[in-house]
């Protein structure tokens, strides 16, 4: 509430020195400071159904792996970038086919990154349908048991090294 009473005084200050017009009126605003702000109706909000997920069987085995590696890389949201990328540059060069299709249907079907995020950090239980052998992996690459550091999605380098 520090921060209103700051406002407040300062809209008094502006006032008295003939900064604001006259036609301006500081007394009517109201902020809304941690648990006095409204309930979110999400009104506002707009959901915008994406097309179902569908395995794409007329793609070789290499273009899978480039397009779910660019996949992994472009995220909605940061924490996904680096998780999935690194995930990515460990894993996608070692997974069977099967293993491949598993992973495109985690990272494409749920339309919300927020989602993926949860499961692979186990905060959520997954969908049953997504309950596979791919996930186990992921949920097990996101807990880091090597203590690495990991800020920032790997550089695109190691696409041109002799795999491990």
């Amino acid at each position: 509430m520090a921060v209103v009473s700051v406002l407040r005084a300062l809209a008094r200050v502006l006032s008295r020195h003939s900064l604001l017009s006259p036609s301006c009126s500081v007394a009517p605003f109201r902020c809304f400071c941690g648990s006095d702000s409204p309930a979110d109706s999400q009104k506002d909000v707009l959901e915008i159904p994406l097309p179902p997920w569908q395995e794409r069987t007329d793609e070789s085995v290499e273009t899978k792996r480039a397009r779910l590696l660019y996949e992994s890389r472009k995220r909605g949201m940061l924490e996904n970038c680096i998780l999935l990328s690194l995930f990515a540059k460990e894993h996608l060069h070692r997974m069977t086919e099967k293993q491949l299709n598993l992973y495109d249907r985690l990272i494409n079907e749920p339309s919300n990154d927020w989602d993926i995020y949860y499961w692979a950090t186990d905060t959520k239980p997954a969908p049953e349908i997504l309950e596979n052998e791919v996930l186990a992996l992921l949920r097990d690459f996101a807990k880091n048991k090597n203590r690495e550091q990991r800020l920032r999605a790997p550089d695109l380098e190691y696409l041109f090294e002799e795999l491990r």
